[in-house]
């Protein structure tokens, strides 16, 4: 008898997202709880354990093959430890250790862009690909890589912080400290920042119509024909464009697939990245890789846990 299943579990800094879902990715039972990170790590991991007891009940311990678990923050993926998370109360905290001896399963852990990473690669828009880059972009820039068929991590386990890689002289600070990362100019907190800017001065734009204006207001209002946020939208179309096409001329992947709320601003956005990527990548890369928009949406996560947890 084959195992024929595996539990994944998303853990954010606001829900947890468990399922149980067999080996072609389709969710058999799934349940979605707040995180109330507040209450402190021993409420947050009975938490997580109630909504693994709910989507594996009644299910024959025997066909579950394993856990997987995709966690923010910094992480000791060898241990198992969740060294610490900005959104999270875990510091050092021994996560894999307490699930494992709960359910005496194999049991993984691997940050939040590496999971989204293997979702896509085994479910999603990579399905069938040997080596693609995942990107998300929303309040911040990450992503992860599978190379020659596996997960890339780094030697210690942080590769492709693409949202830190500088790609500008502009005197941006991000929150890393740094000037120039990719994460202050491209992503949806960036396209926000320059908005609030436009709304604080002087400039005339309907941004100010809104009494809380975020990427989403700026994608609005430049789709209107609004001058200042179609140059907003346009200056970090292009630092993300750029970011793509490094990471092309990095890695020369079959396919970046492209996440995060950012990418949900309509053709726009993937068709500025292709521009920039037409303009900067030698042309053997533009010919031999597509850039997509991600497939898994709100599944990413708990569905790459999933795949974590079928290919580990």
């Amino acid at each position: 008898m084959s195992k024929k299943y595996v539990v994944g579990l998303d853990l954010g800094g606001t829900k947890i997202y468990t399922a149980l879902v067999d080996l072609d990715g389709t969710i058999i039972k799934e349940k979605v709880v707040e995180t109330l990170a507040f209450e402190g790590e021993e409420a947050v991991i009975n938490r997580m354990m109630d909504t693994i007891d709910y989507v594996i009940e009644g299910i024959d311990k025997e066909l579950i093959k394993a856990i997987g678990i995709g966690a923010p923050g910094a992480l000791d993926l060898k241990e198992g430890i969740v060294m610490e998370s900005p959104n999270l109360p875990f510091e050092n905290f021994e996560l894999v250790g307490k699930i494992r001896a709960k359910y005496d399963l194999p049991t993984y852990l691997d940050n939040d862009a590496n999971v989204a990473t293997l979702g896509e690669y085994r479910f999603g828009a990579g399905k069938g690909t040997e080596n693609m880059i995942y990107m998300t972009v929303s309040t911040g820039i990450g992503g992860g890589a599978i190379l020659n068929g596996k997960i890339f991590r780094g030697s210690t386990g942080n590769a492709l912080e693409i949202g830190h890689t500088t790609i500008s002289q502009e005197r941006t600070r991000c929150g890393c400290g740094n000037l120039g990362c990719a994460e202050s100019l491209a992503s949806g907190t960036a396209i926000g920042k320059r908005a609030k800017e436009a709304v604080n001065s002087n400039a005339e734009t309907s941004l100010k119509n809104y009494d809380d204006v975020t990427s989403k207001e700026v994608f609005i209002e430049a789709a209107k024909g609004d001058r200042v946020a179609k140059e907003i939208l346009n200056t970090s179309l292009t630092y993300l464009g750029i970011t793509v096409a490094n990471v092309i001329t990095s890695f020369d992947p079959e396919k970046v697939v492209i996440g995060g709320g950012v990418i949900n601003g309509g053709d726009i956005v993937l068709e500025a990245i292709k521009e920039e990527v037409a303009k900067r990548c030698m042309k053997v890369f533009v010919d031999s890789c597509s850039i997509e928009k991600a497939k898994l949406g709100g599944q990413a996560g708990v569905l790459g846990a999933a795949a974590l947890a079928i290919m580990e």
